[in-house]
């Protein structure tokens, strides 16, 4: 094994880490018999020769003798190298993503070009490996022919003729994903799989196999799934709980049963041989997910393979069908904007004795609230319930989907302040570093404006060390947190102005500003003048605001104000000219300051500038050209910024509408910014492009701010924001016209 592996010139190549001498070592720790060397070496490949999904050079030269790995049955843990050799290969560059890239990334772009290449060309050992004895290589094998191999036809030929012999219901399962993975990889071919899974789903003796097909056939062939397909899932899911699954059950009808795992019938398309080549090519990739490849005991090792495994043993722990989890998973992708079937198969999970399946659909739940809109009231209120669990895990989870739910988890709002009332101890969490912060209990019920959460606020301001968070919390809850006032005032006056002032006092005048405190103008002044040189400027802007908020209250600090406009230009200027002006509405003092503001060199300058010149409303009129100008800006969001504040002190909106959609399509994150400004105006006209815009949004069922791969945790709250928006510009709420 290895022939030749020292003949390369390791030194020469680099990985993410440096130089790329150490391969060797980890190849021949891949082989070990040491179990922990092993993992290490897995650990090494995938965090620097495979970093992250990069193909190095030395990437490339490790294949070979990857495939020999895979092929030895000597070897141990051959199917976590076949998963390293999948992901390797499984990259693929459309025409898309070939047009938009840039000189620098020609290199990267040949290197996984040069690695698919070099796979997919060995793909025929995987073949052979699909009856390994081995089942951790079985369980690997199928999806690497799925995502590598030549011949898609071969392929699901192979797998529906492995399924009735497999003894490994994990396995068996692989072999049902792998056929959706070709069906999504090969599109001609997914009418074709989907009548075997659609079979599937319907005759095959294990509940577990007819899951796997209905999540496949809701990815591949949606149309093909039942009608009645929640309580067909939901009926699936108590057959896996009431009957216990037995190690080698097949489930598959056993010796009788035709390739697939289902009794044939007369219109059963007979499937092409192994020597049927007709290809397609490949469509819409998907990136390569890897599979839990242990098949037995780990040695547990502090690498991050070690640690990940470690991790998904105890979530599966005593987990009759672990992998359920995953294939309700693949099922609700696959159901994507099917909210009504979505929610009704969560509500029946939510529901489930097994309380490993309601953690799964809590999470789930979030997951789908997060991405689509939709009546989930019953579905909360079933998450809401989960927090009186004395199993921590799932009301952990559940407090968590709640606290980003905010307006929309009032039917849990009784289940938040009883699990508030029941541990008060648990309001704020302690963190080995930084400062503390809010539960996720006490955040969730000071979002839907709850007087309940009002004690929890007030044991967090007594603390040493008072919660980053408790400002915000103060502002959700609005005057019913008044009586916090006279406490964050105290607390902002034992302030001492050194180097963690900011960290210390922000909280504080978060909640005074959201409260508009006046009284607590002496205190704010205090820290607005002793302000360190470290992060003083973040600290400034925080006491500036406030005094803004408190308004006339404020009116002690017009003399420090008035000082600081002195110097225009600068952003400090124009925010205390901001507040200047809602203190005391002198116009003439701060309309200069804010030109001068609107000529800065950055373009954040120029943005709030713009903002407080809005605010004057028509006492700025005189700006409006400048304002006007700006509506050509190359950056997106000063040209909206601009657009509001023009209508705002000239009233004139048709130039300022125009401006305002066409940034509406071109980025949906201003939206709400938009909407806000159209919502003011007034009465959107009917037939006018604002209220087809408008219209348009409101009957989305996707939400405007949903990602893919990622989330904000006030994604929910913007979108819910967006369309209350959308309904008051229609209605004509507002104090103006759009016309």
């Amino acid at each position: 094994m290895f022939s030749g592996i020292d003949e390369v010139d390791w030194a020469s190549m680099e990985h993410a880490y440096g130089p790329a001498d150490d391969v060797p070592e980890l190849l021949r720790g891949l082989a070990s018999a040491d179990p922990a060397e092993r993992e290490a070496a897995l650990d090494g490949m995938y965090g620097a020769v495979h970093h992250q999904g990069d193909v190095y050079a030395c990437t490339l030269a490790c294949i070979p003798f990857l495939f020999e790995l895979v092929v030895d049955p000597g070897v141990q843990d051959r199917g976590g190298v076949v998963e390293l050799l999948t992901s390797i290969g499984g990259f693929d560059l459309d025409e898309d993503d070939e047009a938009e890239i840039d000189e620098d990334e020609i290199e990267g772009a040949a290197n996984y070009a040069m690695a698919a290449a070099a796979v997919t060309a060995g793909a025929g050992v995987f073949f052979e490996l699909i009856a390994d004895e081995d089942p951790g290589v079985r369980l690997a094998a199928p999806l690497a022919l799925a995502t590598l191999h030549r011949h898609p036809v071969r392929v699901l030929a192979l797998l529906r003729e492995r399924l009735p012999v497999e003894p490994d219901e994990e396995v068996r399962l692989a072999l049902v994903e792998a056929a959706g993975r070709v069906a999504l990889r090969h599109r001609p071919l997914a009418e074709r799989v989907g009548k075997w899974l659609g079979l599937l789903a319907e005759r095959a003796d294990s509940p577990g196999l007819r899951l796997a097909a209905l999540a496949q056939l809701a990815r591949c062939s949606p149309d093909g799934l039942p009608g009645d397909v929640v309580p067909v899932v939901a009926g699936l899911l108590r057959e896996m709980r009431s009957v216990p699954e037995e190690s080698g059950d097949r489930g598959d009808g056993g010796e009788h049963a035709p390739p697939g795992g289902i009794p044939a019938r007369e219109d059963d398309e007979p499937e092409p041989g192994p020597d049927t080549s007709p290809d397609a090519e490949p469509v819409d990739p998907e990136p390569v997910a890897s599979v839990e490849t242990g098949r037995g005991e780990h040695v547990a090792t502090p690498t991050l393979v070690g640690q990940l495994r470690s991790l998904s043993a105890q979530e599966n722990a005593g987990r009759g069908a672990p992998w359920a989890a995953d294939l309700l998973r693949t099922l609700h992708v696959g159901l994507d904007d099917r909210v009504g079937d979505r929610t009704a198969l969560l509500a029946d999970q939510l529901r489930s004795p097994d309380r490993r399946q309601r953690i799964d659909a809590v999470r789930m739940s979030g997951g789908l609230i997060r991405a689509w809109r939709g009546p989930y009231e019953e579905l909360v209120a079933l998450v809401g319930e989960q927090l009186s669990d004395p199993e921590p895990r799932l009301a952990e989870a559940a407090s968590h989907v709640l606290e980003e739910l905010f307006g929309l988890a009032a039917p849990a709002a009784d289940a938040l302040a009883a699990r508030l009332a029941a541990d008060p101890g648990s309001w704020v969490k302690t963190w080995a570093s930084g400062p503390p912060g809010l539960s996720s209990t006490v955040k969730a019920l000071a979002r839907l404006g709850d007087a309940r959460a009002v004690p929890a606020l007030a044991g967090a301001l007594e603390l040493p060390q008072v919660a980053h968070d408790v400002g915000f919390a103060v502002g959700h809850l609005g005057e019913t947190a008044r009586p916090l006032a006279g406490t964050l005032r105290r607390r902002l006056a034992e302030i001492e102005l050194d180097e963690g002032a900011y960290d210390r006092a922000s909280p504080l005048l978060a909640g005074l500003t959201a409260l508009r405190a006046g009284e607590a103008a002496p205190e704010v002044l205090r820290v607005l003048r002793g302000a360190p040189e470290y992060r003083g400027e973040w600290l400034r802007t925080a006491a500036l605001r406030a005094l803004g908020a408190f308004g006339p209250a404020a009116r002690e600090a017009v003399p420090e104000l008035r000082a600081l406009v002195r110097r225009p230009g600068t952003a400090s200027a124009t925010e205390a000219a901001e507040a200047l002006w809602a203190v005391s509405g002198d116009a003439e003092a701060v309309l200069p300051v804010l030109i001068e503001g609107l000529q800065s060199d950055q373009v954040h300058d120029r943005r709030a500038a713009a903002v407080a010149l809005g605010a004057l409303g028509p006492r700025a009129a005189v700006v409006a050209p400048r304002l006007r100008g700006l509506l050509a800006h190359e950056e997106l969001w000063l040209r909206v910024d601009a657009a509001i504040a023009l209508w705002e002190v000239s009233g004139r909106t048709r130039e300022t509408v125009g401006a305002l959609l066409t940034a509406w399509e071109q980025n949906r994150h201003v939206r709400v910014r938009v909407a806000e400004c159209l919502a003011r105006m007034g009465p959107v006209p009917e037939g006018s492009a604002a209220a087809h815009v408008l219209r348009s949004e409101l009957v989305s069922v996707r939400r405007h701010n949903a990602m893919d791969g990622g989330y904000g945790s006030h994604d929910i709250h913007e979108d819910e924001k967006l369309l209350a928006l959308c309904r008051q510009a229609l209605r004509g709420t507002g104090k103006g016209s759009t016309s």
